[in-house]
């Protein structure tokens, strides 16, 4: 049976906040907006635009409100109009930024309390003038969820005059991106009983003095309060599997991303991917890891998935996965990290985007570790190198490119190696059949003779000052005035006798394993080197690349006998299948870097057949990553300590 209901041209107004807010006492006045035309109540079912004027590069949003009334099987479809791209289809909220002038017209579908499917339909103009500031993306989130939102401004705009204001909803405490008017929000979603909108306004002015208004929403969802003793104590986005047909579509997220896990789940409902492949000699096939997949937008397990056909030449990826349970790739995932608690690896999505639509629905809340160790006075750099350039491209928020697999294909790569490296630690090969079934994962995964333990016996790195700076730098333990008084000749004096690839091997005996592997994996397969330094570390306004300078520094540091042997050890028993005596043979002779010059000057040290110096130029008024406006960058690493982000050891749970 269908029911055919007519979306509203409404421009959102406040009594709409206001009536589906639960009541809150912070909520803002119940009276409509500059551009409200009517009051959606309670009883009602409908389709809301948030801007009723609708412009070409301006944000179109459109919400679903259901009555407060329980639906699902969303479905979204575009009926008429210029094609656009929708990524989330399956949710209450759609966005979109139309190129194009003209009607758009849109339905949905969705299946009541009563069981009865609804259909909805939506009509909208876009006028042909383009508008200057657009604010991106809304969409629905969970109570407690992380929410952000970025603003796109045109060129003739005054960034200093981009102010938001929140407009609907209950009040939000709001922090924001600090980079001369605050081109992006964060906040966490408030708890509430029913659907709730908590709705935006951003404005800025342009050289002429007129001034631009988008508006932007997050649909705040009810969800159950988190137990005291839930494995994620933070909110997690809703996810599902990847592929609904897969074997283990039923347990899968329940298991590995869910709020409601309490207790590891057992071998039998999570099985390592070994299982796949017991019987039989051959690597894990891309279908069989894909019915792992977990993840909050369908893209995001595409682009995996093109990953893993395209840009696994030599198997490795698709053997290291044998030792996981299961793939999470979610909007909320920073950094990334392996759990031995559910046998996951959890990937942050920046590293598969290649739309600008599919990075607007990432989230971009800032790594909970950006500042620690920032009263220390050094910083210790790295970065992949290529042929005396970056191996990979960064690209500033505010610029609305697409990339290529290529163009994030090393930093991936590493990712994985990095990732997958703990898991065989965890779950190594020779100890993948030796489990009941009715184990839990948790309790397997702890039950080994890790070899990450075994280096640290065998091969152990000797410095102590380096591993409680580690703890401060990575574990946010506070500095004590000693550490505080080391100068980067001290670092020196400390790392460069070691036997570590690099500082963040002093986090922990995991993280040392992983690290020698990563390393050696990259310049084997694909002849990148990685470059580890000593600097000071610059305060103040607009620092750049080039205000760090080296006090020392090694390209390569793998190629230094004194490692050798622990990295020999770690590749052996990550992957076996790899040659890693061979590998390291062929391995590059370590290059040092140039005393008190900077890291971007450093750039240039190995033996290169063309010049670098135009781009050194180029590159010299670069800041640090968030100052950007416009345009390419070269990688993170240009701030060296947003590097500290990217890998992350959580702490296994207790029971």
């Amino acid at each position: 049976m269908h029911s055919h209901l007519y979306g509203f041209n409404l421009g959102l107004s406040l009594a709409v906040m206001a009536t589906l807010s639960a009541c809150d006492s912070n909520s803002f006045n119940n009276e409509p907006n500059q551009n409200g035309t009517g009051i959606v109540q309670l009883d009602e079912t409908g389709i809301v635009q948030l801007d009723e004027i609708q412009g070409i590069n301006q944000g179109v949003d459109l919400l679903l409100l259901a009555a407060n009334q329980p639906i699902s099987n969303i479905l979204w479809q575009q009926t008429s109009g210029q094609t656009v791209t929708v990524l989330a289809t399956s949710s209450k909220v759609i966005s979109f930024t139309p190129t194009v002038d003209g009607e758009y017209s849109f339905s949905v579908s969705f299946t009541d309390s009563n069981n009865i499917e609804q259909v909805l339909e939506k009509t909208l103009s876009v006028e042909s003038a383009v508008h200057k500031v657009t604010a991106r993306l809304s969409h629905a989130a969970l109570a407690d969820n992380k929410v952000s939102f970025r603003s796109e401004i045109h060129q003739t705009i005054d960034v200093s005059t981009l102010t938001w204001q929140q407009i609907g909803g209950p009040t939000v405490s709001l922090t924001t991106e600090n980079s001369n008017g605050d081109l992006a929000i964060f906040f966490d979603a408030p708890k509430v009983n029913v659907d709730t909108l908590i709705t935006f306004n951003v404005s800025a002015t342009d050289a002429s003095n007129i001034t631009y208004n988008d508006q932007v929403a997050v649909l705040v969802e009810p969800a159950a309060t988190i137990s005291g003793n839930a494995y994620f104590s933070d909110r997690k986005a809703r996810v599902f599997s990847y592929n609904p047909n897969s074997p283990y579509a039923d347990n899968l997220v329940n298991c590995v991303y869910s709020n409601s896990l309490t207790s590891s789940c057992t071998l039998a409902q999570t099985p390592l991917l070994a299982e796949e492949v017991k019987s039989s000699p051959t690597i894990p096939s891309v279908e069989s890891i894909m019915d792992r997949v977990v993840v909050s937008h369908q893209w995001m397990g595409d682009r995996f998935k093109e990953f893993l056909t395209n840009n696994d030449a030599n198997n490795d990826i698709r053997n290291l996965l044998r030792a996981t349970t299961a793939i999470v790739i979610a909007y909320d995932i920073r950094p990334s990290f392996y759990w031995a608690a559910t046998g996951a690896i959890y990937l942050d999505a920046e590293n598969f985007w290649l739309t600008p639509q599919e990075r607007d629905t990432i989230n971009e809340a800032a790594d909970f570790r950006a500042d620690f160790g920032n009263d220390l006075q050094f910083v210790m750099p790295w970065r992949y190198i290529k042929d005396n350039d970056y191996a990979s491209q960064g690209y500033s928020r505010s610029a609305r490119v697409t990339r290529t697999p290529a163009d994030g294909l090393y930093r991936l790569t590493s990712l994985m190696y990095h990732e997958l490296a703990h898991a065989n630690d965890f779950f190594p090969s020779n100890e993948w059949y030796i489990h009941q079934s009715s184990q839990r994962v948790l309790d397997a995964a702890v039950s080994t003779d890790f070899e990450s333990d075994q280096l640290a016996i065998s091969l152990p790195l000797a410095s102590q000052e380096m591993r409680d700076l580690g703890q401060v730098s990575f574990a946010g333990e506070t500095a004590n005035q000693t550490q505080k008084n080391y100068l980067p000749t001290d670092i020196e004096g400390f790392f460069s006798p070691d036997r570590a690839t690099d500082f963040y091997a002093y986090s922990s005996e995991r993280e040392d394993y992983a690290m020698l592997f990563e390393e050696l994996m990259m310049q084997s397969r694909f002849g990148i080197l990685r470059d580890v330094a000593i600097t000071n570390q610059p305060v103040g306004d607009n620092i750049s690349a080039s205000d760090y300078i080296v006090t020392w520094g090694q390209r390569g540091r793998i190629g230094d006998n004194k490692l050798t042997a622990r990295v020999l050890f770690s590749a052996s028993r990550v992957l076996p299948e790899f040659d890693s005596q061979a590998a390291m043979n062929l391995v590059a002779t370590p290059i040092a870097m140039t005393v008190g010059n900077s890291w971007l000057e450093n750039l240039t040290v190995s033996p290169s057949p063309t010049s670098m110096s135009h781009m050194l130029e180029q590159l010299k008024g670069y800041a640090i990553p968030g100052d950007f406006t416009q345009g390419n960058m070269p990688t993170s690493e240009l701030m060296p300590n947003d590097n500290f982000n990217r890998y992350y050891e959580k702490p296994l749970p207790k029971h």
